[in-house]
């Protein structure tokens, strides 16, 4: 599980230039290699490299809520990994191509600039297809007693 508080205190980046860094960063990404030009051997941890940064939080309307905006990214052939949030996500692809994989019905293709819509409690995992870091903007409103994420 993954509590609000701990999305600031490690994600290693500022919140406000967090967004602004990463958009001009260029979009290519190598293929990391060893020398004569072989790829380097696969990743056993699929979510390595994946930060999620706590961008605001704001208390809801509602009594016992709150909107919650982070920037999550996941880097070429990587995934969140299995999880799920007290409340809706409400989401944007800012840059990538992702594979909204859910455990209740068929998969999504998201491209830049899709938005998408997560119910409450609905297991998903994010796979980056694409060949840069995907940015995604997820706006939740979850029920402040709750953990933001819940991995499975």
């Amino acid at each position: 599980m993954i509590h609000r508080r701990a999305l600031l205190r490690t994600s290693g980046v500022a919140a406000a230039g967090a967004l602004g860094a990463a958009l001009s960063a260029s979009a290519a990404v190598a293929e990391p290699s060893r020398p004569g030009g072989t790829p380097a051997p696969a990743d056993t941890d699929p979510t390595e490299g994946v930060t999620r940064t706590l961008l605001q939080e704001h208390p809801s309307p509602a009594e016992g809520w709150e909107a919650v905006q982070t920037l999550v990214q996941i880097p070429r052939h990587k995934e969140s990994g299995r999880h799920s949030h007290p409340g809706v996500e409400v989401g944007y692809i800012v840059r990538g191509d992702v594979l909204m994989e859910f455990d209740d019905r068929p998969p999504l293709r998201l491209r830049t600039g899709d938005p998408f819509f997560i119910p409450s409690g609905v297991i998903h995992n994010a796979r980056n297809v694409g060949r840069v870091t995907t940015m995604m903007l997820s706006t939740y409103v979850v029920d402040e007693t709750e953990p933001l994420v819940t991995t499975y």
